[in-house]
């Protein structure tokens, strides 16, 4: 189930639907209580959809964090964190009231906010725009599955908080399996414009069109909505994007299954999701420790706990970790 944002309301609001019947029908019964807030996966995994999210994990302020926030938005009271408006389940999505946004990143954007004792105020925009929102100052950091790249450690301070890991989704019924990137050599294969699955995908079909492979049909999409439809529609024959957001689909659907899952950085590291602030503003370093206090003391933990992210956990934040090399121009 998904809850995205886009201009064809008619058609996700259908689509919507039928994705919540699916996990009715695979769970047999979605909570007792108001089954529309809530989905269930069949191994018994609960994700409360309400706008209310009662079960958020909070924690107190810690003042000697607090107290190294940059003096302008200690003074305003607020945190401002931008994140993308299409990301997906259980990453960053809307509330079944089709406005508030919830998911594991604006919890994780709300947990450093308590740290640093500063009240969160989230913003939302496509991709690209939110980097934009940084640049001019207009938001105080981007958190919304953000991979460490070294080309963007020259513009930006990263504090890490969860592995990037990424998964290769097909239809249930798909009769193609994955061996390597050359299984992908003559496939329709979704991607999301603009980020590092995208250059993943890229330099793998350019590698299989150098052996002599077909080249692999990149099928580009912005929309949550738009590549699941493709998917049930089979106009692709899979989709790279976030091993969260494909887990999620797979389990409290049925309809697709995850053919691999890779390092968000392809075979030259493990890539690392942080938080994101403009470079040398003075923000990024209370953000890595508000961050490694709730590692240190379990808030971290029930977080991921909430959305099913356990196998994507950090033992420790990170400051500008090496990240996906750059691309060759």
């Amino acid at each position: 189930m998904f809850f995205a944002r886009n201009g064809r309301r008619g058609r996700r609001r259908a689509l919507v639907a039928t994705m919540l019947a699916a996990a009715v029908l695979l769970t047999g019964a979605c909570g007792a209580d108001d089954p529309e807030n809530e989905v269930r996966t069949a191994d018994g995994q609960s994700f409360d959809l309400s706008p209310e999210q009662a079960g958020r994990v909070h924690a107190e302020r810690v003042d000697a964090i607090a107290a190294k926030v940059p003096q302008p938005i200690r003074d305003r009271g607020t945190l401002v964190v931008t994140g993308s408006a299409t990301t997906g389940p259980p990453l960053r999505f809307t509330a079944t009231d089709d406005r508030t946004y919830i998911g594991s990143e604006v919890d994780f954007a709300a947990l450093v906010a308590d740290i640093l004792g500063l009240r969160l105020e989230l913003r939302s925009a496509d991709w690209a725009q939110n980097f934009v929102a940084v640049d001019s100052g207009a938001v105080d950091a981007f958190i919304s599955n953000v991979t460490v790249t070294e080309e963007r450690k020259e513009k930006y301070d990263f504090a890490t908080y969860r592995l990037d890991n990424i998964a290769l989704e097909a239809p249930k019924d798909a009769t193609w399996a994955y061996q390597d990137r050359k299984s992908l050599a003559g496939k329709r294969i979704g991607v999301g414009s603009g980020t590092n699955q995208e250059q993943l995908l890229v330099r793998w079909n350019e590698q299989n069109v150098a052996e002599g492979l077909p080249k692999i049909d990149i099928a580009y999409y912005q929309q949550t909505t738009d590549y699941y439809l493709a998917l049930s529609s089979r106009r692709i024959d899979g989709f790279l994007g976030p091993n969260p957001v494909a887990a999620y689909h797979t389990a409290t659907t049925g309809q697709t299954k995850i053919l691999a899952t890779y390092s968000g950085a392809g075979d030259a590291l493990q890539a690392e999701i942080a938080a994101l602030t403009r470079k040398d503003n003075g923000l990024i370093g209370p953000i890595h420790e508000a961050l490694q206090y709730a590692i240190d003391h379990g808030s971290y933990q029930k977080l991921l706990e909430r959305w099913n992210l356990r196998s994507e956990a950090v033992s420790a934040s990170r400051v500008n970790p090496p990240g996906l090399p750059k691309q060759q121009r």
